[in-house]
């Protein structure tokens, strides 16, 4: 289960997500970026409380990212923690423990290999890491 705490700080707004990235994330995320004020610019993600991610919640982060930039807004994600930086690395086929895959996310073109490789994860319900091979 993911919770959420968006605050406001001039044009700039801050979600705080804390718990698991599942299936089960969309409506949240979704009611988050819904709360972003019409004259925001920037969207700060904050990931140090995900403790857990799967395929279906990356699929849900990506789709957050893509709607607030369809909003205008600049969209960085920050504070990746272990597994979910592991996920992401796997799921992108970027090898080790140290991938920066969280300064790749930005990218369009990272964004929809990323999207395809998740998607691909989640319908065949087996591991990401079966992915990278």
């Amino acid at each position: 289960m993911i919770t959420t705490d968006v605050r406001h700080c001039g044009s700039s707004v801050l979600i705080s997500a804390k718990g698991t990235l599942d299936e089960d994330a969309g409506a949240v995320l979704q009611q988050a970026l819904d709360d972003v004020a019409v004259d925001a610019r920037d969207l700060m993600v904050d990931l140090h409380g995900v403790v857990a991610m799967d395929a279906s919640g990356l699929l849900h982060l990506l789709d957050l990212h893509r709607r607030a930039e369809y909003l205008g807004l600049r969209v960085l994600a920050i504070g990746w923690q272990p597994q979910p930086r592991q996920l992401m690395a796997q799921v992108a086929g970027i090898p080790g423990r140290g991938s920066s895959t969280g300064e790749r996310y930005a990218v369009a073109g990272f964004r929809r290999l990323i999207e395809e490789r998740a998607q691909r994860a989640r319908d065949a319900n087996f591991p990401a890491d079966s992915l990278s091979a």
